[in-house]
């Protein structure tokens, strides 16, 4: 059976009911199913469901521009979680797609543009310091950053950053995986 977003929502409404007692839901999703799930909250009351809630999320774009995809099959797609510090640093340096200018002296004179710039984009999840991405947002767009430096400063948050994941991944035993995965009855107070 193809996958259709309507049907998908079937699943929200079985999700909801359960051992005859209503329960509410929390579903995540991207923009792409707002109207999807703004007619399942138009219905749900109407057929004695409670309305559904929903998190809107926002995708990590492909290093190659928000107009790609990421794909499993294409290594240079993304950033994975298992990449090394020197793969990340290759990754963005060949193939994050930059919103710099043709040459250094126009990208001097008008600036880069940060709203197709992957690596500025991938800043804006993973730099914590938001005067600092302000920072580097005014800086690139006025000229004052190269391509090369706002990379660069990508490359230098995100190793540290997957290091530390990688090492605590390490930690995890078959014994915590178990422990984790194992159904167990979990009591929600709604009230």
């Amino acid at each position: 059976m193809p996958n259709s977003e309507p049907a998908s929502l079937l699943e929200l409404f079985n999700s909801i009911a359960t051992q005859g007692e209503l329960v509410r839901s929390l579903k995540a999703g991207n923009a792409s199913k707002d109207p999807y799930f703004r007619m399942t909250r138009d219905v749900a009351p109407r057929i004695g469901y409670p309305k559904p809630a929903l998190l809107h999320s926002t995708f990590f774009p492909a290093l190659q521009g928000a107009q790609t995809k990421m794909s499993a099959s294409d290594p240079n797609s993304s950033i994975f979680l298992t990449d090394t510090a020197k793969q990340i640093k290759t990754k963005v340096n060949k193939h994050a797609f930059s919103g710099g200018r043709d040459t250094i002296e126009e990208h001097r004179q008008f600036g880069g543009n940060c709203d197709v710039d992957v690596s500025f984009m991938y800043l804006t999840f993973f730099l914590e310091d938001d005067d600092k991405l302000e920072q580097i947002r005014k800086d690139y767009t006025s000229g004052a950053m190269l391509t090369g430096e706002l990379k660069k400063a990508l490359i230098e948050v995100l190793q540290p950053l997957i290091a530390e994941h990688q090492a605590r991944r390490k930690e995890v035993t078959d014994e915590i995986v178990k422990e984790f995965m194992t159904p167990r009855k979990l009591s929600f107070d709604f009230q």
